[in-house]
């Protein structure tokens, strides 16, 4: 599998494979890459439908020139905890980032939310944001305020009084919950255009059909999650005899 740089070239046939409606994968086996090489490619260039071949290659060009021209002011990558390999974990945060790019959350977001599910403590405060992901303050803000309207972190205070963005552990279950909710609201919404249109028209007969196919899985995410969030967030009970009991 080759590595290294995209060249001009494979920039464009990503730009063909976009004009042709081609998902990423597919225009990552074409070039023998990553999937995740052209997901970032495309997503740092303007996005599917604001891709182009020349203007992505030049920035790139641009970057690269940026970082040899920038001078580290400390080579040596900070220790991480527990003995981790620093170079592995920035990786893994990289992938996990570009898999909820892939998922629909917005990039900046992404890269928020990954930061913080990766975290030992679950929560940073904007500064170490700012620092740790090399972005504005307004980025950050932004990127915690759309996770937080989709119940995916929340806001607390630290002992300096500092604000706080911490992901629980229970965040896919707030998100489910929220999804559903969300699912829910547009049924009923469907529901409502029915004597607007008119009983037994196809118009209204559609929209019943809407309605109760969002109805049936909202109704069947929230008994999941909730049967989920009560099999793994019990803990096992101990017997007399020493013996654990589910």
């Amino acid at each position: 599998m080759p590595g290294g740089r995209l060249t001009q070239q494979e920039r464009q046939q990503i730009a063909l494979g976009l004009a042709d409606g081609l998902a990423y994968a597919e225009i990552a086996r074409g070039l023998d890459r990553p999937t995740s090489t052209v997901t970032r490619e495309v997503m740092r260039n303007g996005g599917p439908t604001a891709y182009r071949a020349d203007l992505a290659h030049r920035a790139s060009g641009h970057r690269a020139q940026r970082r040899r021209q920038a001078a580290p002011r400390n080579p040596k990558t900070p220790p991480q905890p527990h003995g981790r390999d620093a170079e592995a974990v920035r990786a893994y945060e990289e992938r996990l980032t570009t898999v909820f790019i892939q998922s629909g959350t917005p990039k900046m977001m992404a890269r928020v939310l990954a930061c913080l599910c990766i975290s030992d403590s679950g929560g940073h405060t904007a500064s170490e944001l700012v620092q740790h992901l090399q972005v504005s303050p307004a980025s950050v803000s932004k990127a915690a305020a759309f996770l937080e309207s989709q119940d995916l972190i929340r806001r607390e205070r630290d002992e300096r009084r500092r604000e706080r963005y911490v992901v629980d552990d229970d965040v896919w279950y707030q998100s489910m919950m929220a999804s559903a909710r969300g699912t829910a609201q547009v049924a009923e919404t469907a529901r409502q255009g029915i004597p607007v249109l008119g009983p037994n028209t196809p118009a209204a007969t559609r929209l019943e059909n809407i309605a109760r196919f969002l109805d049936y899985v909202s109704e069947s995410i929230t008994r999941a999650a909730d049967q989920a969030r009560e099999v793994l967030h019990t803990r096992p009970e101990a017997t007399p005899d020493g013996a654990v009991r589910p």
